[in-house]
Formats: C-alpha cells, structure tokens, sequence
C-alpha cells in the first residue's frame, strides 16, 4: 500500500497499523497466517487430466489475479497462494492427500476434485478438520445428500442434472428402450440410479444395466452384447466419463452399432472428449452441458484469456474451477475473515453471478449450487467454423427445473 502526500509520522503509523493486520490487505487480524492457500486436489495424469488437471489449477489462478484486479489495496489479504496435488482417482489417496493439504500446507480450501468417491473422501475430511471444499468435478448427489456437511459445497453439475436432461429429453423424442453401461465406482452408480429413474418417469424402460470396470479401455464385452438383448434397446446410455468415455465411443462406431439400431446417449461429456474423437464420431449426439466457452461473449471473452494462459479452450470444469475459487475469495472479503464457519456462512443463500453462470444460488439447505443448465448437441465437422466450437446449444433448462429438491436426509 502505497501513502501519498502523508507526514513520516502518519506514514509509520499505518506501516505499523498494517502490519498488525488492521490496514487493507490486512484482513482486520484475521486472515490466518496471514495469508490464503486455495488447493487445486485434481487428476493430473488419468481419465480426468484433461477436463479437469493442470488447467484447473491455471483457471484458480485468474479467480486470484481477478479478485486482486478488482479489490487492488481493499482486498482482504494480497497474500494468496494457489497449490495443487493429484488424486489419482484414488479416495484412499484423496484422503491422504486431503489431510496433507489441510495441515502440512496450510490450505483454507480445496476445490475441483473430479471422480465422486474421490470427493466423497475428501468431503468427509473437509468435515473432519472444519475447512471449505467446494467440488466442481464430482456428479455424485451423495454430496448434497446423506453425506452431506456443513464444510462442503457441490458446484456445477450433478447426476440428478444430467439424467434429467438428457434421459427425459432422448426418452420423450422416442428412444424408450435403454441399455445403460456404468463404471463401477460411486459416480457411475449414482448415474445409473438417477438415468434409470428419469428414463422410467419419461415412459421409457431400461432393458439393462451393467457396470463397467474403472478405468477402462475395452467394452467390447457390453457394446456386443446391445444389439441382442431382448428386447433390443433403441439406446445405448454410456454413463462413463473422460478418457473412458473416449474409448467407448471409438469402440461403439467400430462396431457401427447406430447401424445396427443403437443410437448412442452420453450420460457425462466434455469439450475435451469430443476433440479428442473429432466432431464427426459423435455429431447429433445431445448431452446435458452446464457450461460452454462459445455460449455468449462474456464465455467468450474469458475463454481468449484461458486459451492465452493454456493454448486450449476451456472445459466446463475450468469455468467452475474459476467461479468456486472467485466466490470463495468474494466470501472472505465479505466477512473480513478467511474462518471456516465465517465462510459457509457468506456461501450460503448467496446468489452467483460472474462468468460462469447469472443465474446461480448456493442453497443453505444443502450447499448445492443451482443455475440454468443447457441441452447441447454435437455439431458435424461440416458445422464447425473454428477449433473447439463444437457444440450447438438446443435448450435452456432453468435452475428451478434442472436440479432436485432438498434432501431432507441432508443435515448441515
């Protein structure tokens, strides 16, 4: 902080003001150690790296430099470190290294953490040691459900989301038998439910389902067996993710299983999966999208600058990595201090609106955050006019319609 036109005495004064924490930058003595650790806890090198991973860590930062732009010497602290480490996928190293970001390195929260028995793990951590996480990777409704706590927050997107939008709407448009394949962990279970559940209350029935090791790179076992069940289903609803995800679908168009009357119906997908298959393997496909970078040009314009920083464009992860880590700091500068319980109590009932989404409310009952999500469909290559503009937003779902009720199993 910079004292202009002031006499030594009144300048040594406030340097001495500051330094106790009472002058701005200072957080008023309450910023603990006097600064704030925000932690990236992330893939970095499996099925998730490339939605999720380094370019997570690098969308935190711009939250950073924005908050500092915008609040200069009134910031609550100048003081703010961005830290990352990788999960593997893992819970049980989601756990350890949770705990490691918690205690040995200070962190005031953790935020992104893709794979949902990854961030149930670390949610039950969060709890434990009373210290923020806000998830932007997971889908699980567990986290928003029975395990629940007052220290976590589910931002994005969820399953109730994605089956809702894509299993009522490819249902109701007339695909009403389904095959659903789901990797055997908590995301893929907790997708199988809700697409079951959504299918059925559009009229629809599921032929089957079946789990699917995780991770994966051969389906041919289930993608083989579609086309015979009895009776034969209309669609194949693929609940896997990422590079799983990925191979499926190359799997699915070598088998030429829309030929044989499949169609395909993609429970969880990214920009990053479908320029890793080209547009052409999946065009028509629709699929539930909580973001994209090309929606408007306020998506647009801050898309330019995450490409500037990673030379890709953003997933949209990325885009709730940068909103979390934003709204958390907005927090902090709200209450004048970076305490857990001080926090929670900020997020809750606050009303989103920055880049990532106007239409936002972090619920108090369940620390759910609510907004417009979209029904989105691939484009064919002949329809893209640049790189990574790969998909055509077809519907709006408002907030109120695109997330579940409260669940009353919830206890914050």
């Amino acid at each position: 902080m910079r004292l202009l036109g002031r006499s030594a005495a009144l300048a040594t004064a406030g340097m001495m003001l500051a330094a106790c924490g009472g002058g701005p930058g200072g957080g008023g003595g309450k910023i603990s150690d006097d600064k704030l650790v925000l932690a990236v806890l992330t893939d970095q090198s499996g099925v998730y790296a490339d939605l999720s991973g380094k370019n997570a860590v690098e969308a935190v930062k711009m939250a950073v430099a924005d908050f500092k732009a915008k609040h200069g010497d009134k910031a609550v602290t100048d003081k703010i470190e961005v830290i990352s480490a990788d999960h593997q996928n893992k819970p049980e190293i989601a756990n350890s290294k949770a705990q490691e970001l918690y205690d040995r390195r200070q962190a005031d929260m953790i935020v992104d953490v893709p794979t949902s028995s990854a961030a149930l793990a670390v949610a039950n951590i969060a709890k434990t040691k009373k210290k923020v996480f806000i998830d932007t990777g997971a889908a699980t409704t567990e986290l928003e459900g029975k395990q629940c706590n007052k220290y976590t927050f589910h931002y994005g997107y969820n399953s109730y989301m994605l089956a809702h939008g894509t299993g009522t709407g490819v249902t109701q448009d007339g695909a009403k038998n389904w095959y659903i394949v789901y990797p055997d962990y908590a995301f893929g279970q907790d997708m199988e439910k809700t697409f079951g559940e959504a299918v059925k209350a559009a009229g629809g029935t599921v032929v089957k389902s079946d789990p699917t090791p995780f991770p994966n790179d051969n389906f041919s076992t289930f993608l083989l067996k579609a086309p015979n069940l009895d009776p034969k289903p209309d669609v194949l609803g693929a609940m896997q993710a990422g590079g799983d995800l990925v191979n499926l679908v190359k799997q699915y168009n070598e088998y030429k299983l829309r030929d044989k009357g499949v169609s395909l119906a993609v429970g969880l997908m990214f920009l990053t999966d479908i320029h890793s298959l080209t547009p052409d393997a999946l065009a028509g496909t629709r699929f539930t999208d909580f973001w994209y970078w090309n929606a408007d040009e306020g998506n647009r314009a801050w898309a330019d600058k995450f490409k500037a920083k990673t030379g890709t464009r953003p997933t949209a992860v990325h885009a709730a990595d940068y909103s979390a880590a934003l709204q958390y700091l907005e927090a902090v500068q709200r209450g004048g201090t970076d305490k857990s319980d001080e926090v929670v109590k900020q997020l809750e009932g606050h009303k989103v609106d920055d880049m990532f989404t106007s239409t936002g409310t972090i619920r108090a009952a369940d620390h759910l955050l609510v907004h417009d999500s979209y029904i989105a469909e691939v484009k064919p290559s002949s329809e893209v006019k640049e790189p990574w503009d790969y998909e055509k937003i077809v519907k709006t779902i408002p907030a109120a319609e695109a997330f579940q009720q409260p669940d009353p199993a919830c206890k914050l």
